[in-house]
C-alpha cells in the first residue's frame, strides 16, 4: 500500500506505553494507527522485566536453570507479540508492521504511505542495548540481555560487563547458577545513581557469593576464537562468555526528527508536562529520559491520552519516581538522592538504620540499610532508599511519603509494626 491516508492519531512504537495509549484513544472512539516495526508490547515482556525477574526468582529460590529457562520460553509463549497485537485491534486500532518516520507536524511515513493524524503523533519508540566501542568486541557472540534469556544452559564461566541493575541482577542469578561470574564496572563503583551505602552492601554481597567484582575497570579488547579473551583493567580474563550490559541506546536517530524540527542527536526527548514535544507531538517512554522504567511509561501514556482527548486531568510529576534492582537483597529507591538533593539546594538532613540491627533484619540474618533524605525546611521527605529482602515492597511507604509529602512528624507518630523489614524505617527517621 502507498499513498496517504487521514486518521485521528498515529502511535509511532508500541511497547508499554504507546500500546496502552492506542488501545485507550482506540476505546474512546478516535481512528488510531500504532506503528511497530518488532514486538507490540515492547521490550519488558519478551527481553526484559517479566523474564529476568523469572531467571532471577528461580536463581534465588535455588532452582535449576533449565526451570527458569522453561518458565521463561512459558512467559514468552503467553506474552507472545500476537497476545498484544489482539486486543489493540479488538479495540478498533490498525496496527501497521514497519519502520515509522516522522514526515512533519503530525505525519508519519511508512513503507511508502503517509499516515496524516488530525490530532497528532505519539512516539514510543523506546530502546535497545547499548554496545561500547571496544576493540575487538564488534563481530563476537557476546550476549545482550536479548541473548541471555534464550539461552536453555548456564554457561561455566561468564564475564558481566556493567555494574548498573540489568549487570547486578543477572551476575548474582548466574553465580547462583553455578557460572563462575565476573563483573566489571568502568566507574568507582556499581549502582552508580543509587546512594553509595546501596553500592556497598550489594558489592559486599555480591563478592561474598564469590562473585569476582571489578571497579574502576574498563574492557579495552576483546577476542574470540571458540571462548572469549578479554583485556579488563591491564588484566587478561578468559571466559567462555561475555554479556554486555552497559545501558540503552535511545531510538531517536532514524525517527524523522528533523522533520518536527528536533534534533536527531539529542540524547532525550524534552517535553512539557502534559508530554508534549512539538506541534501535534507527544512522548513517553525512555525517550524522555524521566527514567527507563514500564511505570514510568505507563504513566506517561496516562497523562497523553487524557490531554490528546481534552480530559481535565493532573500534570506530569516526577518527584516521587520509584525503582527497584532486584537483586538479593532488592535496592528500592524513590524520588531523590543525598547528592541530587544538595545539588538541588535544599537544606538536606539524612538518616541511616542498618538492617541486620532490626529484629526481621536479625531474624532473617539479612544484610541491608535503610537511608531517608528530607528537606530540612518544609519538613518532608524527597528520598528515600532501603536494600532489604524485599526492599522494593517496604518501599511503598516511602514512595507515599515523598509522592504525597506526608510531614516527617506524622511519619515518626505512625504505627510500625513488630518485626518487620518497614519497621527500620521509623529507626531512619529517628535518626534524622
Amino acid at each position: 500500500m502507498t499513498g496517504s491516508s487521514s486518521v485521528d492519531v498515529v502511535v509511532l512504537g508500541l511497547g508499554a506505553g504507546g500500546e496502552y495509549a492506542a488501545r485507550k484513544l482506540a476505546e474512546a472512539g478516535l481512528d488510531v494507527v500504532g506503528v511497530e516495526r518488532e514486538l507490540v508490547g515492547g521490550e519488558c515482556p519478551f527481553y526484559g522485566c517479566t523474564p529476568s525477574k523469572l531467571m532471577i526468582h528461580s536463581a534465588h529460590d535455588g532452582q535449576p536453570f533449565a526451570r527458569a529457562a522453561a518458565r521463561i520460553r512459558e512467559a514468552n509463549h503467553d506474552w507472545h507479540d500476537d497476545q498484544h497485537a489482539g486486543p489493540l485491534e479488538e479495540a478498533g486500532v490498525r496496527i501497521v508492521r514497519g519502520h515509522g518516520r516522522l514526515a512533519g507536524p503530525g505525519r508519519v511515513e511508512v513503507d511508502g504511505t503517509t499516515y496524516d493524524a488530525r490530532l497528532g503523533v505519539v512516539l514510543d519508540t523506546g530502546t535497545e542495548p547499548a554496545v561500547p566501542a571496544v576493540d575487538g568486541l564488534a563481530g563476537t557472540p557476546y550476549w545482550t540481555n536479548r541473548d541471555v534469556m534464550r539461552q536453555t544452559d548456564p554457561p561455566e564461566s561468564l564475564v558481566v560487563l556493567g555494574g548498573g541493575p540489568i549487570g547486578c541482577e543477572l551476575a548474582q542469578a548466574f553465580a547462583r547458577f553455578g557460572t563462575q561470574v565476573t563483573l566489571v564496572e568502568a566507574e568507582d563503583r556499581l549502582l552508580g545513581p543509587e546512594e553509595p551505602e546501596a553500592a556497598e552492601v550489594v558489592t559486599r554481597v555480591l563478592r561474598a557469593e564469590g562473585i569476582d567484582v571489578r571497579v574502576g575497570a574498563e574492557l579495552t579488547r576483546v577476542e574470540h576464537d571458540g571462548g572469549f579473551v578479554l583485556e579488563v583493567g591491564g588484566d587478561m580474563v578468559s571466559v567462555e562468555h561475555l554479556l554486555v550490559a552497559v545501558g540503552r541506546h535511545l531510538n531517536l536517530d532514524d525517527i524523522g526528527l528533523q522533520t518536527v524540527g528536533l534534533s536527531s542527536e539529542a540524547d532525550q526527548l524534552e517535553t512539557d508536562e502534559h508530554l508534549r514535544a512539538g506541534e501535534r507531538l507527544w512522548a513517553v517512554g525512555d525517550i524522555t529520559g524521566k527514567g527507563a522504567f514500564t511505570h514510568v511509561s505507563l504513566y506517561q501514556a496516562k497523562v497523553v491520552v487524557a490531554d490528546l482527548l481534552g480530559e481535565d486531568h493532573p500534570v506530569a510529576d516526577y518527584r516521587a519516581v520509584s525503582r527497584v534492582t532486584f537483586t538479593d537483597p532488592e535496592v528500592g529507591s524513590v524520588g531523590l538522592t543525598e547528592e541530587q538533593a544538595r545539588e538541588a539546594g535544599l537544606r538536606v538532613s539524612v538518616g541511616h538504620a542498618e538492617i541486620p540491627r532490626s529484629a526481621r533484619g536479625w531474624i532473617h540474618e539479612a544484610e541491608g540499610v535503610v537511608k531517608v533524605v528530607a528537606d530540612a525546611d518544609r519538613g518532608i521527605l524527597v528520598g528515600g532508599t532501603v536494600v532489604a529482602p524485599y526492599g522494593g515492597e517496604v518501599l511503598g511507604l516511602l514512595t507515599a511519603a515523598v509522592h504525597a509529602e506526608i510531614p516527617v512528624e506524622t511519619l515518626r507518630g505512625m504505627h510500625y509494626a513488630y518485626p518487620t523489614f518497614h519497621r527500620a524505617i521509623a529507626a531512619a527517621l529517628a535518626d534524622l
